[in-house]
């Protein structure tokens, strides 16, 4: 996976990074984590992920008649 930043939040995570004394690598992973948590506790977002599993279990149903 190929993630690009702009050369201010590439500086600004390295500096992260190295005031955490962790790899940048860590920190990323660590935001990621972050991320998807938050999202786990979006009632929107939770919203929006039951209706396309929905859309998605219909058109799989369709599929395998």
């Amino acid at each position: 996976m190929t993630v690009r930043l702009t050369a201010e939040q590439a500086g600004e995570l390295e500096a992260v990074a190295q005031i955490e004394g962790a790899p940048v690598s860590e920190e990323i992973r660590k935001a990621i984590a972050a991320h998807i948590e938050a999202k786990k506790n979006d009632a929107q977002f939770q919203e929006r992920l039951r209706k396309s599993l929905e859309r998605n279990q219909a058109i799989l149903k369709k599929l395998a008649r």
